[in-house]
């Protein structure tokens, strides 16, 4: 529900309806939901011509069973159900329209539900009111099959229409509305249970080069702890309501259930051109989906993934987007032949699309929770470089395409080193886990004597530079045989040893990328457990009379709420002064840094190699020199910011750490010495919570598994600044044939004219082109400088942001555990001995509840280990 998007007549309109004078910040999704879902059942009642007395109890047993006890939303929603009345609303679908314009389409078909579940109450559909749900439905743009889903549903009749069943239960799954509100929740879980089961999907064995069963099962998995996730919820959340469990219980299971459900494995594609990469992508969908032709045709991103239907997304860099048909994806997916083959890097410096996502039902390997990442190819061009190098970031395995008749020349042996250090970042001494090398075409090795020589070489090379760690991460395939065999139902061997590949690629993502990732999940999950029992145990002690919170223990909390807030705000205070700290030594150390920038880069511009000539490539040699220019300027300024800066700044994160870190120890001294007079487990449950949310809100920047568990694993904010690749973006239009055609101008014209230049001695003429690159290329470099410095000057800011943000996340724990402690006391202060025996019970049926879900976990993980 996008609340932005509320006009002054939804305002107007709803301050009508309740009869009170309401402002924007008032209009909460709930309250939205409510006048939504209060007009929509009106209209139902009132759609025959009659009411009486028991539709209009339904009504009310229906808001009833969505709101809490004691809500003040009660009160609010009667006063909608006289307002909409009155004014007659469910007639005029103007405002009903004015009411859920910032609904999404989950939201507006909850809303129709309840509808439909209202009509069939008295065993019938009326023809009236479903003519009427049918109008109200199409103005708000549900899709008939969903509306023929419901029909069915609430009238016992059999869905011929699985997909659209499937579909719906998709949309009113109540994980998808934990971020609103928990009575957008109820309502879902209240459908959702009228609903037939969700069938089961059929599997499509025309294309499928595998069953993926490793992937099924964790995929099973992961939804199991998801759902343990929503039971968890629920009842977190009925203690919340009753002042018993803390509302930070519920926050972070939701956390940890969003990243259950974002969670997916992310598999790159990279290498350079020429190795079939389209063709293995092909061969691993089992569909000729990627444009393959003889020249680089990878022009962006392109993320292949499982969807309902299949559709083209194209994202653009303004933040836009649009579907596009597949024959659109083949075009915009490429590059142009021209710009391919004359590595016009302007077409891709210019070009407005982000990623094309490409959503298919039918791709066995997607269908099971895998994304593709089809990236720009590696080293054909600057440009492309830097954007592969942002997918590698979020990616949990890597393919690495090379030939088998001239396997891991000694480019690629550089760009495997490049990706050992982008994947493995300060660990030199060990070899990467997550890189699978293919070496592919070797069909074209027809003796087995030539085989054996190519195997050799690629596990030589590979050793003798400890590339890759890990069993079967080198697989000789023909990705073109293979997708001929799986296109005609055939099996061959390179079928065969193309499943053994995939075979490994799943073990790899299910056992040391998966069992992690579950793992991690688990046990943020116990942690809540663990405090939410602890929290059950404090108000056992209340009851029984064993634990009491003197009027003075009541005062001190207060105190040390406030305390704790203060500290809060004191540490942004000092975080935004360290920040200005920082930035004012960035400056002065980015000054000094430009001094001798210009003298380094032409030193370095004596090395420059390329097996283009002087005479009949001229142009190629200097755009190979460009390429160059930016590749080392782009590592100058990368070396700068990660040591430089980085110094900067972890000497005033250090300080930073210093202050949080005895804020933390003195709300833990304060926490212990309640547990000591009160034997209370206060410390406990802190410690619990931080712990707890350290594993619910990982890998929040990326979908993919591996940044979850990077994040944990790096453990700072320090790794990989990667300001030079705003250098490389901001310098891609200098690698261009256009600029290219200034440099042999001016050199030319210097020269005398066009042929002088060819004459002259081959030494002197590269030499005169690296210079004339190096003076323009950091000519350029100087009108983009302020815009590259403002990138280092953001990410500053977001390091002390972050560090402050989750510092108030800790105090903010420690808050709640104490307004818990008070709740709890006042709950016990309102309640005579009857309540307080009826309590207990309440709390054991809970606390019982807890363990369940602890068992169920158990389960879970031991399943998924065998």
């Amino acid at each position: 529900m996008n609340t932005s998007l509320i006009s002054p007549q939804t305002i107007e309109l709803v301050s009508l309806l309740t009869g009170q004078k309401l402002r924007k910040e008032d209009i909460t999704p709930p309250v939205l939901f409510l006048g939504g879902l209060v007009t929509v059942l009106l209209g139902v009642i009132y759609a025959d011509g009659t009411v009486d007395a028991e539709e209009m109890q339904r009504l009310r047993a229906t808001l009833t069973e969505l709101i809490p006890a004691n809500n003040s939303l009660r009160q609010l929603v009667m006063a909608m159900v006289k307002g909409v009345r009155d004014q007659q609303v469910y007639k005029k679908l103007t405002e009903l329209l004015a009411l859920t314009s910032c609904f999404s389409e989950e939201e507006k078909l909850l809303l129709i539900s309840f509808g439909y579940k209202m009509s069939a109450a008295d065993g019938t559909l009326d023809k009236r009111e479903k003519e009427y749900l049918k109008i109200i439905a199409n103005r708000l743009g549900i899709d008939a099959r969903f509306l023929g889903v419901l029909e069915a549903s609430f009238s016992n009749q059999a869905i011929n229409d699985t997909d659209a069943l499937a579909e719906v239960h998709s949309l009113l799954d109540p994980a998808q509305f934990q971020s609103l509100d928990s009575l957008l929740v109820r309502a879902a879980s209240h459908i959702i249970g009228h609903l037939p089961a969700k069938p089961k999907q059929q599997k499509n064995q025309k294309h499928s080069v595998s069953s993926y069963q490793e992937l099924k099962k964790f995929q099973e998995y992961r939804q199991q702890l998801d759902a343990v996730c929503g039971k968890l919820y629920l009842t977190l959340l009925d203690g919340s309501e009753r002042n018993v469990l803390s509302p930070n219980l519920t926050e972070e299971v939701t956390k940890i259930s969003r990243k259950l459900q974002s969670q997916r494995f992310r598999v790159a594609v990279v290498g350079e051109f020429s190795k079939g990469k389209s063709t293995l992508l092909n061969a691993l969908l089992g569909e000729e989906i990627q444009p393959v032709r003889d020249i680089p045709c990878s022009g962006t991103v392109t993320v292949l993934k499982y969807g309902p239907q299949q559709r083209v997304i194209c994202k653009y860099k303004d933040g836009s987007e649009e579907e596009i048909s597949p024959e659109q994806y083949k075009d915009k997916a490429s590059i142009s032949e021209e710009a391919a083959l004359g590595s016009f890097g302007d077409e891709i410096v210019n070009s407005e699309i982000k990623e094309i996502i490409f959503e298919h039902p039918n791709l066995e390997l997607c269908r099971n929770g895998v994304e593709i990442i089809d990236s720009p190819g590696l080293n054909e061009q600057a440009e492309r470089t830097l954007v592969t190098e942002q997918v590698l970031k979020t990616t949990d395995a890597v393919i690495f395409l090379t030939h088998a008749q001239n396997a891991l020349t000694e480019k690629e042996r550089e760009l495997l080193l490049y990706l050992k250090k982008e994947l493995n970042p300060g660990k030199n001494d060990e070899g990467v886990k997550s890189i699978f090398v293919l070496v592919n075409f070797a069909d074209l090795l027809r003796r087995e004597e030539s085989r054996k020589q190519v195997k050799q070489r690629v596990e030589t090379i590979v050793k003798s530079q400890n590339l890759m760690a890990g069993e079967n991460r080198i697989h000789f395939i023909s990705a073109q045989s293979a997708l001929e065999a799986i296109l005609d139902g055939t099996e061959n061997e390179y079928v065969k040893s193309f499943q053994y590949f995939t075979k490994s690629l799943e073990q790899f993502l299910t056992v040391e990328r998966g069992a992690v990732a579950l793992e991690q999940s688990a046990a943020g999950i116990k942690q809540i457990i663990n405090t939410g029992c602890d929290e059950l145990s404090q108000y056992r002690e209340m009851l029984q009379g064993k634990l009491t919170l003197s009027q003075g223990d009541q005062q001190k909390i207060f105190e040390l709420m406030a305390e704790a807030s203060g500290r809060d705000v004191k540490i942004r205070l000092l975080a935004e002064e360290l920040m200005e700290q920082s930035a004012d030594k960035v400056i002065e150390s980015w000054n000094e840094w430009l001094e001798g920038l210009g003298e380094r880069l032409m030193a370095k511009s004596h090395r420059w190699t390329s097996q283009h000539g002087h005479i009949m490539s001229r142009d190629k040699l200097t755009k190979d020199y460009a390429d160059k220019f930016v590749r080392d300027i782009t590592k100058e300024i990368d070396d700068w910011g990660n040591q430089k800066v980085e110094s900067i700044l972890k000497q005033n994160m250090g300080v930073l750490d210093s202050q949080i870190g005895e804020d933390i120890y003195a709300i833990r001294q304060q926490f212990q010495q309640f547990d000591q007079q009160l034997s209370t487990s206060l410390v406990a449950q802190f410690n619990n919570l931080a712990t707890a949310g350290s594993l619910g809100g990982i890998g929040s920047s990326g979908s993919g598994i591996a940044s979850s568990i990077g994040e944990i694993e790096d453990g700072g904010f320090f790794g990989g600044l990667g300001i030079g690749a705003a250098v490389g973006a901001a310098l891609l239009f200098f690698t261009g044939l256009g600029f290219i055609g200034v440099i042999l101008g001016g050199l030319a014209a210097g020269a005398g004219g066009g042929l002088g230049l060819s004459f002259l001695d081959g030494d002197a003429v590269k030499a005169q082109i690296k210079e004339k690159v190096c003076e323009l290329g950091f000519e350029k470099f100087g009108e983009s400088a302020e815009s590259i410095f403002e990138k280092v000057q953001q990410r500053i800011i977001a390091v002390f942001a972050d560090r402050a943000d989750a510092n108030s996340d800790v105090m903010s724990k420690a808050i709640s555990l104490w307004e818990n402690l008070l709740e709890q006391q006042e709950n016990r202060d309102r309640q005579n001995q009857a309540e307080c025996e009826a309590e207990k019970v309440r709390l054991a049926d809970k606390r019982r509840e807890l363990e369940q879900v602890q068992n169920q976990i158990e389960t879970i993980l031991n399943q998924s280990a065998r």
